[in-house]
């Protein structure tokens, strides 16, 4: 394994880690999500699996803003108004760790993916968004739960606290997510199995409360 390179750790530890918070809205709004985000751990090591789970990550969590962007214009629904830039904030994450550590990254313009399951995803996402809102809603659930479940797979397979760290944090904010999504589709009159997670992680996540992710 390479030994991480923080030659310019103290901007980007004040862009990312440095007490940032991801603001939440109203209860009105459907509250998504408050992160608090920590000081890294420097000399941490990354190996090839852990950058290639970085440059991913970063693409997934464009595919949810990008989705939200498109889905907002469309419907204006307030979870897609928030959250779009929740996943905004959850890309400065993960960029900030590849800045850190050099690790290449192209950040494609908006619904443009180097990642060609991620950009099916997208095409297929927007087509089927714009048919009615409780469409969207399944849209905006499946990206939450995919992320989580990708995240915890990541996670599982890492030594690398700084990573760690950061996935966390973002697994914490897709769970709030999803529950955002998951409310207002109850109240479109609409409902949802979960795609990737088992029904037992998808109860406990629903019936749990919104937290700050630290």
């Amino acid at each position: 394994m390479k030994k991480s390179n923080f030659k310019t750790l103290g901007w980007f530890a004040v862009l990312l880690f440095g007490a940032a918070i991801f603001t939440g809205c109203s209860d009105d709004d459907e509250n998504t999500d408050q992160i608090i985000t920590q000081n890294p751990i420097t000399g941490e090591q990354i190996n090839d699996q852990d950058k290639a789970a970085l440059q991913f990550m970063l693409e997934e969590e464009k595919l949810a803003r990008d989705t939200y962007f498109y889905l907002d214009s469309v419907w204006s629904i307030n979870q897609f108004s928030n959250i779009k830039y929740s996943e905004q904030d959850h890309m400065n994450a993960v960029e900030g760790l590849l800045k850190s550590y050099d690790i290449p990254y192209k950040i494609e313009p908006m619904g443009v993916f180097q990642d060609t399951l991620l950009q099916s995803l997208y095409n297929q996402f927007v087509t089927d968004g714009v048919q009615n809102k409780i469409n969207a809603l399944t849209i905006g659930a499946t990206i939450e739960e995919l992320d989580i479940l990708d995240l915890r797979n990541f996670i599982s397979k890492t030594n690398n606290q700084n990573l760690i760290a950061v996935f966390a944090n973002l697994e914490c904010g897709s769970k709030n997510h999803l529950r955002a999504f998951i409310k207002r589709l109850h109240k479109e009159g609409g409902s949802y199995t979960p795609q990737y997670l088992s029904q037992s992680e998808y109860d406990i996540i629903i019936n749990g409360s919104n937290a700050p992710c630290n």
